[in-house]
């Protein structure tokens, strides 16, 4: 994404394949789209423009289970400026193995109304 002093944006649909270069503008408040192939472009433009969002993964510790860490996803897109404050939290969260794939591990992160899942099952560890 790059911003001139024009005000205007240029950005790279991801919405779906074709990858749209997209271009931005506020006119009188309102957001101006312009090379949008389709209706998801724009819509995509409008939010990575007002509000954007990402997927993020990472992994969180366990304890007594077969693998130190657990891998871990949000529910939905999570606001960009909030993922290393996310990423600094998850450093603190500790579970107690056994662990689920799909198990809640952080409810309303950050209260975004966001929850951290487990991405997989993690037993416990064998007394091998």
């Amino acid at each position: 994404m790059k911003q001139n002093h024009d005000e205007i944006t240029h950005i790279i649909c991801v919405a779906c394949p074709k990858g749209c270069r997209l271009e931005t503008k506020r006119v009188d408040g309102e957001l101006l789209v312009s090379n949008a192939g389709c209706k998801r472009g724009k819509e995509y433009a409008v939010a990575e423009v007002t509000d954007p969002r990402r997927m993020v993964a990472s992994s969180v510790r366990v304890r007594k289970g077969k693998h130190p860490l657990v891998p871990v996803y949000t529910s939905q897109p999570f606001p960009k400026g909030k993922i290393f404050d996310l990423l600094a939290l998850l450093r603190k969260v500790e579970v107690q193995a056994p662990v689920e794939m799909g198990e809640v591990i952080l409810p309303n992160a950050l209260d975004t109304k966001i929850d951290i899942i487990a991405s997989r099952d993690l037993n416990v560890a064998s007394d091998i």
